[in-house]
């Protein structure tokens, strides 16, 4: 008997953090949650947790009761997944892996590890090969384990944490149609031809194990010949937020916008932009004749030396010796002089220091002291940073576009991306 092909109805997509509104975080078929949809679910999980929360003699506002808001958005993702009959789903750890609330499938066809660097340091260890040990804690028996090139120290960690699993681990190298701009990948940054390589590798995996056996076993054949849905789904994705260009020909602004929260992805936003700036512009005139503007924030992480790694790697990024802007602009993530929209607000936040302008006063003189050309300001929302910028690209007089980079905390550019579609 002839076996049916298998399908893939519906996919599923869960992410974090959010940019612009918590809906992002559960997409289905590459599109958010709708807004009733999302109130359905949240309120059917919250509901039954109520229900067995009174069932166990337990106060419905008892800490207890109910799981902690990253939890929550978990547990409810799954349960809309299986609601609304997804096949597949990626899911993207929160924090970590080992313990994370994500681990609780079994029987996952695949587990990837990217690019390991230093962060979340209270909860994971100081060290790579600590960090190493919890983001392996997602690797399970009978399923498949990737990792792209990692130090040396790290990757020790991955292949014992597998070993222990029963399985080996795949180190992903670049896969060489994207390292020679044969297939030309719809994120600009170099370093996401290292993170589509890993997903080429992944998804050939998973549709290997629900039954699409003429893809090549990524295992066994380390570059796969990928076939055309492959090559469109590489040439068509976008993230925005993540070396993300955006044109606006109203303004004349070419807005830059990448998440850069700890020092590895700071360095790896500085280098992007490093590029962006040595190549020419779309009408052929040079970028650094021009206005170049730096919108930065981060809040909750050591963002003096943010600043620096930022200004080093443009540094050594750039053929000239002179400043990589020529304004800078330190705002809080306090998306609009109202206020905040409700799902832009963060809790991690001292708010004292955020209306004292601390960490932005502070960021300020740290810039002064290692650019002195620079024209450094300190503004209080996101929407005062972008209207100045567009007023400084108002007064260029010169051809072609203003060259703007919003990088560091996520909540900024999210905000940014907030303001910029306000605008529309």
């Amino acid at each position: 008997m002839e076996q049916s092909t298998p399908k893939l109805h519906r996919v599923g997509l869960y992410t974090s953090p959010h940019l612009r509104f918590v809906r992002e975080r559960i997409q289905i078929d590459n599109q958010p949650l709708s807004e009733p949809t999302f109130a359905k679910y949240f309120f059917e999980v919250w509901d039954r947790l109520e229900a067995a929360a009174e069932a166990s003699n337990i106060a419905p506002d008892a800490p207890s009761s109910k799981p902690v808001y990253f939890r929550y958005l978990t547990l409810m993702a799954l349960h809309a997944y299986l609601q609304e009959s997804v096949d597949s789903t990626v899911v993207e750890c929160g924090i970590g892996g080992e313990y994370d609330s994500t681990n609780i499938l079994v029987h996952p066809t695949v587990a990837a590890v990217t690019n390991l660097g230093i962060d979340h340091i209270s909860m994971l260890g100081p060290t790579l090969p600590e960090i190493a040990w919890h983001k392996a804690g997602i690797f399970k028996p009978d399923s498949v384990a990737f990792t792209v090139p990692q130090p040396a120290e790290a990757l020790t960690v991955l292949r014992e944490r597998a070993a222990e699993k029963g399985i080996s681990l795949h180190v992903v190298e670049r896969h060489p149609d994207l390292e020679n701009d044969s297939i030309k990948l719809g994120l600009s940054a170099d370093f996401q031809k290292t993170n589509a390589s890993l997903a080429i590798a992944v998804v050939a995996a998973h549709l290997r194990a629900i039954g699409y056996t003429s893809i090549p076993d990524p295992t066994v054949t380390p570059h796969i010949q990928l076939p055309a849905e492959f090559k469109r789904g590489l040439e068509q994705v976008q993230w925005p937020g993540r070396c993300e260009v955006r044109r606006d020909t109203q303004s004349g602004i070419a807005w830059h916008i990448d998440g850069g929260h700890t020092l590895d992805s700071i360095e790896v936003s500085g280098r992007w932009f490093a590029e962006q700036i040595s190549a020419p512009s779309p009408n052929g005139s040079h970028q650094a004749q021009k206005p170049i503007i730096l919108i930065f924030n981060q809040q909750t992480r050591d963002a003096n030396a943010l600043a620096r790694a930022l200004y080093t790697t443009l540094q050594s990024g750039l053929s000239t010796s002179t400043s990589p802007f020529t304004h800078v602009f330190f705002t809080t993530n306090q998306t609009f002089s109202t206020g905040y929209k409700p799902d832009l607000i963060s809790l991690n936040t001292n708010k004292s220091d955020v209306d004292a302008l601390a960490v932005q006063r502070a960021l300020a003189l740290t810039w002064e002291e290692i650019d002195h050309s620079a024209s450094v300001s300190v503004v209080r929302t996101i929407e005062e940073a972008i209207t100045k910028a567009q007023e400084i690209a108002a007064a260029w007089e010169g051809g072609g576009d203003i060259m703007v980079l919003i990088t560091g905390s996520l909540h900024l550019v999210g905000g940014a991306i907030e303001v910029l579609e306000s605008e529309k």
